[in-house]
């Protein structure tokens, strides 16, 4: 199964750690969507948004690792599953369940993000965007 990250699970190491099976295989851009950041988590999070972009990394999961995702996403509680297509494949990500106001998230986990901006050779003013909320 395809798996879009856009947080947190875009670090590379953590992403192993969490999903054994899991292998990135390339970044790639979410069309009409924007990352933000919401919850008392103060997580990732995408939502609609006309000519925008969300970039990520498209990864190859096992059934098991989905499983692990989704308990770590806390779905179906925190986060529901959204499917879309990228060259006529079916690609999983999630998006929060309750759209509550931007909240900015802690150093620790925006490092983490960074990180996986990093690992998957993303271009960091889209989180630098997202960061300031426009």
């Amino acid at each position: 199964m395809l798996y879009f990250a856009y947080g947190s699970n875009l670090h590379h190491f953590q992403m192993k750690r969490r999903c054994k099976d899991s292998i990135f295989i390339k970044k790639i851009k979410l069309r009409n969507f924007k990352l933000t950041f919401r919850s008392k988590y103060r997580a990732a999070d995408i939502e609609p948004k006309k000519n925008s972009i969300v970039p990520g990394g498209l990864f190859e999961i096992s059934k098991s690792d989905e499983r692990k995702l989704d308990i770590y996403e806390d779905y179906p509680v925190l986060y529901e599953k959204y499917y879309f297509y990228y060259y006529g494949k079916k690609v999983m990500t999630y998006t929060m369940v309750n759209k509550t106001q931007f909240r900015y998230p802690t150093e620790r986990y925006i490092n983490v993000v960074k990180r996986g901006y990093k690992d998957c050779k993303l271009e960091y003013n889209f989180l630098k965007k997202a960061l300031t909320n426009k």
